[in-house]
Order: structure tokens, then C-alpha cells, then sequence
């Protein structure tokens, strides 16, 4: 038997449907909440008890920050299971758009606060961060809801929240992630228990309680957003290992995201990049050169999405440098590179895997006292008085140059000579070192685009732009700190964020044949 339904027939059924998975949720997440069978139970070494089973007191110090890591959980968990229960989407939405207020609001004292805790990057390019974080982060509107309907009748494939997720966030871009995080999680129907870099808890702190004074402005749920006062590894170890926690994301390092992909759970993980910018001879140099100055030069080089490294065709090469220099970069010469690099990088004299790579048979490291800092510093360290305003060092290197194999997060950008340019790709593709990260190519070759898009296959590849374009700064679409090439998510947003629920209405239920 079949039927013909109208649109407004379908509309009028997935209403229905709609009602009725919500009330079932409630039903279940009552019983969630009241009986304590139904609560996940994960034994803890005797150092680490669950505070409701050691009857330790709350360890709330202020709005989402608590001194025990099990507090924070507890305290988030609850409140996500409020948000699903009794907040519709019009709600998450009202929520949102509070947390954008007030972090628009306090973009520069954010800055500031970033700037002077973690001694890295540039305070007005901080600005700039915090507010494409709070602005192009996309919200429930990317939460789509397929239908199917037909003579078998009608299925919805919804998106459902996760549940509480524990999030690792990093020092480069501390409190935009927090902020770029917390809106796609919320979004989704989350909650989130933050592990952030020591090195910017304080900051982190002062951003959670912002957003959770935020949330109760518009009358949401308490710690909906949380983190633990003094994060550790043995902080991280009780979040991933907490069965309340339904889902890990971390920003970072491949290390980190080995040990997420570890957890059994499912994991989110975002890791390092070395990218790459090809420029052949049919590029327009002047706007080439702009791009690549902004892009490299952008909070000191910190994110893991700019410029590292350029191949130029010989052919091209100087037209490209003197574009470059035009526009305000400073040409190390031979000697004052090989005196950066007595300080700003180290012999891996040990063959450890540190910082942006798992690899310990690289021959230096990079300092990390001059991760992120002004290109003026580096001139002074070497008795040179820097240029008015300078943000950008570059210089002439080899392919085997330590400059171009490691992800430095500095404002020095190697600039490697190549006859043509199936070099120029072959040797791109190698230092990006198969991250599948980020690259960015400038020429009007539609060929020669597509030839290298292919071979490097990265997550984010960028053409006549700077790297800024592919998270949305310059460029269309919607911002993310979280690139998630590791794990394939990609460029992530509330989306990510969500399980797959099909909830299908079949027609007169099961057909017996025979």
C-alpha cells in the first residue's frame, strides 16, 4: 500500500516525529539524572577519587572553574544533560549569540591578557583572532536535518549532540580555541571540560567565566562550559579517562593527538603543519608577495595554517623577492642567518621527538624562548637595528635547510629556488612532510593549480591568497582553530560535533511475505 503526501503532509509528520523523539529524550535523561545505575561508573587510582564518592567539598572558584578536574566534570555533565532536556534550538542559538556580545566586547582586553601571559605573537593580530573566532564561527545553522520520504514511508537522519566532550587546547591560540570550540559545542547540544596549555590557564580561565556569565545572562544552564584551575597531564589522564566523557578534541601536536586517538573514545584531533607556498612564473608577484608578507607574518607566524616555506621557480625568483622586500620584508644575508640560527634553533643532540614533529632523527629543534616572537628581536639579538615596523625576516636556504623542515613558528620564511615546476611540487610535497595540513600555491595556471592541489592533497589549499583565506580571514566560509586533517574531519564546526540519529516511521509497520 502507498500514499501520496503533500509537502505540507510531510512537514506536518516530521513535526510530529520531532515531538516525539524529544520526549523521549527527556524520559531518558530524567532517568540519567534520578537513578544512580544509570550513571557511567570509572574506578580512578586511589590519588584520583571521584569527589561524590570521597565527599570532598565543591571545588567551584569561579563560574566553570574548578581546582579538581572530577569537579569539572560532574558540574558540566549535569548541565549538559539540563541543556538537552530543557532548551530547544531557538535556545542554543540565544546562547550563542550572547557569547559572541561579550567576546566582541572584550577582544582587546582578551588580546592583552594572551599577549602578556604567553610573551608570544602580536597583540593586534590577537584582536583580529578573537574576533574571527567569535563573528565567523557557524552556529545551528549548519545542523541539517535529511528526510526521506516514499511509499515505505518517512525517515529523518537528525544530528545529536555527543554529550560532554573533554577538549585540549593549545598555547598558540589559547583562548580563540576555547571561544571557536565552546560555540560549534554548544551548538551541537554539548557540554566541554577544557585541559588547556599551562602556559595560558590564566587567560583560559578568564575567558570560561566570561562565557559561562554570558550563558546566564540568557539564563542557560551553570558550567556548561568548564576547565580545571592548574591544567597537568594527570588532569588529562582523568578527563580521557572519565566515562561521562563522550568524545576528545584536541588542538596541537601530533603527540597529543596520538595519545587522544589512544583513549578508545572517539577523538577530534587537529595536529601539526609545515605548509608550503609554490609560486611559478605566471603569478601576479605584486599581490604574491603582499599575501605571502601577510600571511607568514600574522601573529608571528603561530598558526599552524600560514606560510612556512616558499618554492619559487628561478625564473620568478626575483621578481617575487623584490616584491617581498618592497613591501617591508628584511633580507637576512648569509652570515646573520647562520647567527639566528646559533640561537633560535637546537642540535637534537639526544634524538628526541619534541614540539610540532614525532620524528627524533631531525638534526635541530627550535628554541622554543623564540617561538612566536617580533622579527625586530631577532635583528636586535644580532646587533642589527631593526627597520621601522618590520614583521618579516626571509632568506635564501636550500631544500635541506632546517628552516624549511620544521614547522619554526617564527617570522622567518626560508625561500627555496626550483628550475621548474614539477621540482617546485615534488619538493613542496616533501616538506610538508604528509601532514595534509595546509598549502598555498600563487600562479594563473589553472593547470598548474590542479597538478599541485592534487599531488599535496591537503586539507586547506589556498590560490592567489594568503593562508588566512582558508579559515575564512579574507576569504569566504567559516572559521575554525580546530583543522582536524589527522583524524578527517577537516575544517571543523558544530557539525563535527554531533552523531548521525535516524528515526524512521515506516508505513503499517512490518509486511509479512510468503
Amino acid at each position: 500500500m502507498s500514499i501520496n503526501m503533500s509537502e505540507q503532509d510531510i512537514q506536518m509528520i516530521i513535526q510530529s516525529v520531532m515531538k516525539n523523539i524529544e520526549s523521549a529524550l527527556g524520559n531518558s535523561q530524567t532517568k540519567e539524572e534520578i537513578d544512580p545505575i544509570q550513571q557511567p561508573i570509572k574506578l580512578k587510582p586511589a590519588s584520583h577519587p571521584q569527589s561524590i564518592a570521597s565527599n570532598e567539598p565543591p571545588s567551584k572558584l569561579r563560574d566553570g572553574v574548578f581546582s579538581r578536574m572530577e569537579d569539572a566534570i560532574e558540574a558540566a555533565h549535569k548541565a549538559q544533560i539540563k541543556y538537552v532536556k530543557k532548551y530547544q534550538m531557538r535556545d542554543r542559538e540565544q546562547i550563542l549569540q550572547s557569547i559572541r556580545t561579550i567576546i566582541l566586547k572584550e577582544k582587546e582586553t582578551l588580546a592583552r591578557m594572551v599577549h602578556e601571559e604567553t610573551g608570544i605573537g602580536r597583540y593586534e593580530d590577537k584582536v583580529a583572532k578573537h574576533e574571527l573566532a567569535a563573528a565567523k564561527t557557524p552556529g545551528t545553522e549548519v545542523l541539517k536535518i535529511d528526510a526521506y520520504s516514499g511509499d515505505e514511508g518517512l525517515t529523518i537522519v537528525e544530528k545529536a549532540p555527543f554529550g560532554l566532550i573533554g577538549a585540549v587546547t593549545p598555547v598558540t591560540n589559547p583562548t580563540e580555541t576555547i571561544i571557536n570550540n565552546t560555540i560549534s559545542m554548544l551548538a551541537a547540544g554539548n557540554a566541554v571540560v577544557f585541559n588547556v596549555h599551562p602556559s595560558s590557564k590564566n587567560s583560559c580561565k578568564y575567558v570560561v567565566s566570561l562565557i559561562n556569565k554570558a550563558i546566564q545572562t540568557v539564563n542557560g544552564p551553570s558550567n556548561l562550559v568548564a576547565m580545571v584551575e592548574n591544567p597537568t597531564l594527570e588532569t588529562l589522564q582523568v578527563l580521557m579517562d572519565d566515562t561521562r566523557v563522550r568524545m576528545l578534541v584536541g588542538t596541537g601536536g601530533p603527540g597529543l593527538v596520538k595519545t587522544l586517538l589512544k583513549s578508545g573514545k572517539k577523538a577530534v584531533g587537529a595536529g601539526a603543519g609545515n605548509p608550503p607556498v609554490l609560486v611559478d612564473d605566471t603569478a601576479d608577484m605584486e599581490q604574491a608577495a603582499k599575501s605571502i608578507i601577510a600571511g607568514a607574518s600574522f601573529d608571528n607566524n603561530l598558526l599552524c595554517i600560514a606560510e612556512k616555506e616558499v618554492f619559487v621557480l628561478n625564473s620568478a625568483a626575483d621578481d617575487l623577492i623584490f616584491n617581498m622586500l618592497s613591501q617591508g620584508a628584511y633580507m637576512l644575508d648569509h652570515q646573520q642567518l647562520e647567527q639566528i640560527m646559533s640561537f633560535a634553533l637546537e642540535e637534537n643532540l639526544y634524538e628526541e621527538s619534541r614540539g610540532c614533529s614525532l620524528n627524533n632523527k631531525r638534526d635541530y629543534h627550535v628554541a622554543k624562548d623564540w617561538v612566536g616572537k617580533d622579527a625586530a628581536l631577532f635583528l636586535e639579538k644580532i646587533g642589527v637595528k631593526p627597520p621601522h615596523n618590520v614583521k618579516l625576516l626571509v632568506c635564501e636556504v636550500g631544500f635541506s635547510h632546517p628552516f624549511v623542515q620544521l614547522e619554526q613558528m617564527m617570522p622567518i620564511l626560508p625561500i627555496v629556488r626550483v628550475k621548474d615546476l614539477q621540482e617546485g611540487i615534488d619538493l613542496a610535497v616533501q616538506a610538508e612532510h604528509g601532514n595534509r595540513h595546509t598549502a598555498i600555491m600563487h600562479s594563473k595556471n589553472v593547470d598548474a593549480l590542479t597538478a599541485f592541489a592534487r599531488a599535496i592533497d591537503t586539507t586547506i589549499f589556498v590560490k592567489n591568497a594568503s593562508s588566512l583565506a582558508g579559515v575564512g580571514y579574507g576569504g569566504e566560509g567559516h572559521t575554525t582553530m580546530t583543522i582536524a586533517g589527522p583524524t578527517g574531519e577537516g575544517i571543523t564546526s558544530a557539525q563535527t560535533f554531533t552523531r548521525e540519529r535516524r528515526c524512521v516511521l515506516a508505513e503499517g509497520g512490518f509486511r509479512i511475505i510468503g
